[in-house]
C-alpha cells in the first residue's frame, strides 16, 4: 500500500494512493492499524509522509560513493543526527540559507526506513519487521558548514530548515520486500547526477536497524536515512552545488519521485565575520 499524508478540505490525513492517482481516506494510525474506508480523498497538497520523532542518518555507507571521496570503508556504520525541523515538503522549496550563509548546498538522494514499532536489540533475522514503510529522503548538506563551520561534525551542516525533504509516499514493506534492490537516483534541472542502486550498501537495512538498535531505542515515528550512492555535487569535477532556480528530484523504484524547487532564503545574513566558513 502506498500511503500519503495530505490537507484535504483544511484538514491533515492519511489516505491511500491508488495507482490510477486517486486517493481513499485511511482511519487509525500509522503505527498500528490502518483501515481503507473507500471514501475518496480530495488531495489539496501532499505533506511529508510523517513528521519524524527521531532522524537517524548514516554516513559513506554506499561503497562506490566512499570510493569518490577517497575515504576507506568504515568498519561500523558512521551515525549522525538530522533535526526534526529540518523536514519538508514534496514540492515545497529547499531554501539556501542566507542568515548562516553556504554557497556549498548539496544533494544526496537516499532511501528513508520508517521504524512502525518500538525497537530495542533487533537481530538481523527480524529486523524489517519493525518497519513501517519506505519513501525517498534528500539529505541536503552545507558542505561548508558540514566541514568548515561545523565544529567537527555533520549536524550543523545538515540541519538547516527545509534540508529533509521525505515522499511522496510511505510504500509499506509487503511492495518492497528487499530495500536493498532498488535503483535510486537524483535529477537536478532534467540531468541525472547520481544514479546508483541500493545494492551497493556497506551496511544493509536490516544491518543497520540491527546496529542502531543495539544502542538506541529506535521509537515509532523514527526515521532511518542508510546514505547516498555516488555522483554527490562536492565530489564532481568541477564540483556542483545547488543554485536558486533549481529543481531537485529523488527517484526510488517502488516509491517515485520526491521533487522539490531550490530558492533562496529571504532572511538577512548575521554578521559573521572571523568564524565564517
Amino acid at each position: 500500500m502506498k500511503i500519503i499524508r495530505c490537507l484535504s478540505s483544511g484538514e491533515v490525513r492519511l489516505a491511500r494512493l491508488h495507482d490510477d492517482g486517486h486517493a481513499t481516506a485511511l482511519t487509525g494510525d500509522l503505527f498500528g492499524t490502518l483501515h481503507d474506508t473507500g471514501t475518496p480523498v480530495p488531495v489539496d497538497k501532499l505533506l511529508a509522509p510523517l513528521e519524524p520523532r527521531d532522524i537517524l542518518c548514516i554516513g559513506l555507507n554506499y561503497r562506490k560513493h566512499a570510493a569518490e571521496t577517497g575515504l576507506e570503508p568504515p568498519r561500523h556504520p558512521v551515525l549522525f543526527l538530522k533535526a526534526s525541523g529540518s523536514v519538508q515538503n514534496p514540492g515545497d522549496p529547499i531554501l539556501l540559507p542566507r542568515r548562516l550563509h553556504s554557497d556549498r548546498v548539496d544533494y544526496e538522494c537516499e532511501l528513508a526506513v520508517v521504524i512502525g514499532r518500538t525497537c530495542s536489540n533487533a537481530s538481523r533475522a527480524d529486523a524489517l519487521s519493525y518497519v513501517a514503510g519506505y519513501t525517498c529522503g534528500n539529505d541536503v548538506s552545507s558542505r561548508d558548514w558540514q566541514k568548515l563551520g561545523g565544529g567537527g561534525q555533520w549536524c550543523r551542516g545538515k540541519s538547516f530548515a527545509t534540508f529533509c525533504p521525505l515522499g511522496p509516499v510511505l510504500v509499506t514493506p509487503d511492495e518492497i520486500p528487499n530495500p536493498n534492490r532498488l535503483r535510486i537516483r537524483t535529477i537536478v534541472n532534467d540531468q541525472v547526477l547520481q544514479d546508483g542502486n541500493t545494492d551497493d550498501m556497506i551496511f544493509d537495512v536490516p544491518a543497520l536497524i540491527e546496529f542502531l538498535s543495539a544502542s538506541t531505542v529506535l521509537r515509532p515515528g523514527t526515521v532511518i536515512l542508510t546514505g547516498t550512492p555516488q555522483g554527490v555535487g562536492m565530489a564532481r569535477k568541477p564540483p556542483v552545488f545547488l543554485r536558486a532556480g533549481d529543481t531537485v528530484t529523488v527517484e526510488i523504484e517502488g516509491i517515485g519521485r520526491l521533487t522539490n524547487p531550490v530558492v533562496e532564503e529571504q532572511a538577512e545574513p548575521l554578521p559573521i565575520t572571523a568564524e565564517s566558513p
